[in-house]
């Protein structure tokens, strides 16, 4: 765990970008450390079978609805385990260095990660369903 000092703000997030031969979502993110000079770029990359997919499907099983609203879902539910993803990328020490880092989908070599993203997402699951059925409807 960062030392109070040493935690990092988002100064800013841009997204979600669709990934050329990826069948990903991306954000990027700027981050800052009260010891850094500069804002340094973190790319967070979602799969959209892999994550997107199995997590839209636990919060609502077969979603029904128009393409719009479908995109809204997804955007809502993918931005949503960008952060996540940063707060597991903090735990696990991936955002320390001074240096723009990629964060790729918790697949293959990080799917140990995966189980922690699940955490967060079961503590968070009732208000993304609350802030989907705000903004989207379902």
């Amino acid at each position: 765990m960062p030392s109070i000092e040493n935690t990092f703000a988002i100064v800013r997030v841009d997204g979600p970008f669709r990934e050329p031969r990826e069948q990903v979502f991306s954000y990027d993110y700027s981050i800052q450390r009260s010891t850094w000079a500069t804002p340094h770029g973190v790319r967070m990359k979602v799969s959209i079978p892999d994550e997107l997919e199995v997590l839209k499907r636990r919060l609502f099983g077969v979603v029904v609805g128009s393409p719009g609203r479908q995109l809204m879902l997804s955007n809502i539910l993918s931005k949503a385990i960008a952060g996540w993803k940063m707060r597991v990328a903090e735990e696990e020490g991936m955002l320390t260095e001074r240096r723009d880092v990629m964060v790729p989908p918790f697949v293959g070599s990080l799917a140990h990660l995966f189980p922690k993203l699940e955490a967060l997402f079961e503590a968070d699951q009732s208000a993304i369903r609350e802030e989907v059925k705000r903004r989207v409807g379902i």
